[in-house]
């Protein structure tokens, strides 16, 4: 049986940096990467010193999850490692982005990612692992960056609890909850057309300062991974202090109404 791991979002970002990493984790049979982007994907396995099958796959698309199925079924394949790195967010109130986007939002971010986790799971065994993107957006309610937050609210305690549950069977699930990280993701998150919402960033990390951390968390069986003092004492207060207020001061630091 090939053992194998499973990373989405594989083709930019964060889930690149872990799909080019994922030795870091273990030796795997073959690396399965998803990503819309079939192009990025063949650089991708030109560049990495391991397997890679590259499964071009748009995950707000409900067919995508039967196909996905069906690949498990025809491999006979054990997954060792599972990263739902798939994802994106807009700044921009969400009464004024367009419904489509905010529904692909939440298909992407959640129902993917909940998904892939249900569908790998019956082929992983004890020892397995299960990465998910969250943000340390989950921890609070964000105003113009409002639908993006709550999905990933969504990601992490649906990943807590999931690690729970899991817990008998020996796999264990991660989420990763990281501060602003430098990725395509503001390209597709800020509309260069109209007056940018965030105005400050109060800090800027690295792919590789997130990944790394959350592969050593991983390792160390934690259910949360945070990068970095900003994320972790934010977290706290979050826990603190009124949610009323954390939005006035987020307001009042980005100049908004």
């Amino acid at each position: 049986m090939k053992k194998i791991a499973v990373i989405t979002g594989a083709s930019s970002g964060m889930g690149r940096r872990f799909a080019e990493t994922v030795n870091e984790w273990g030796q795997f049979d073959e690396v399965w990467c998803i990503a819309r982007r079939a192009d990025r994907l063949e650089e991708l396995k030109a560049t990495v010193p391991f397997p890679v099958k590259g499964i071009s796959l748009d995950l707000t698309d409900r067919q995508s999850f039967a196909a996905y199925a069906e690949l498990l079924k025809a491999e006979e394949v054990e997954v060792g490692l599972l990263v739902n790195a798939s994802g994106f967010g807009k700044f921009c109130a969400a009464m004024d982005t367009p419904l489509e986007v905010n529904l692909n939002m939440v298909d992407l971010n959640c129902q993917a990612l909940m998904a892939l986790c249900q569908l790998t799971v019956p082929y992983m065994g004890a020892g397995g692992r299960i990465i998910n993107i969250a943000s340390v957006a989950a921890d609070q309610p964000i105003p113009y960056i409002n639908v993006y937050a709550a999905t990933k609210a969504f990601v992490l305690r649906y990943s807590r609890a999931l690690n729970r549950e899991l817990k008998s069977r020996g796999i264990g699930v991660t989420a990763v909850c990281p501060f602003w990280t430098k990725t395509e993701f503001f390209g597709r998150a800020i509309d260069a057309e109209e007056e940018p919402v965030v105005k400050k960033y109060i800090a800027m990390y690295e792919p590789d300062q997130i990944v790394f951390r959350a592969w050593r968390d991983a390792k160390q069986g934690k259910d949360v991974s945070r990068y970095g003092f900003k994320a972790r004492s934010q977290s706290l207060l979050t826990k603190i202090v009124p949610h009323s207020i954390v939005m006035d001061v987020w307001m009042n630091q980005q100049s908004l109404k």
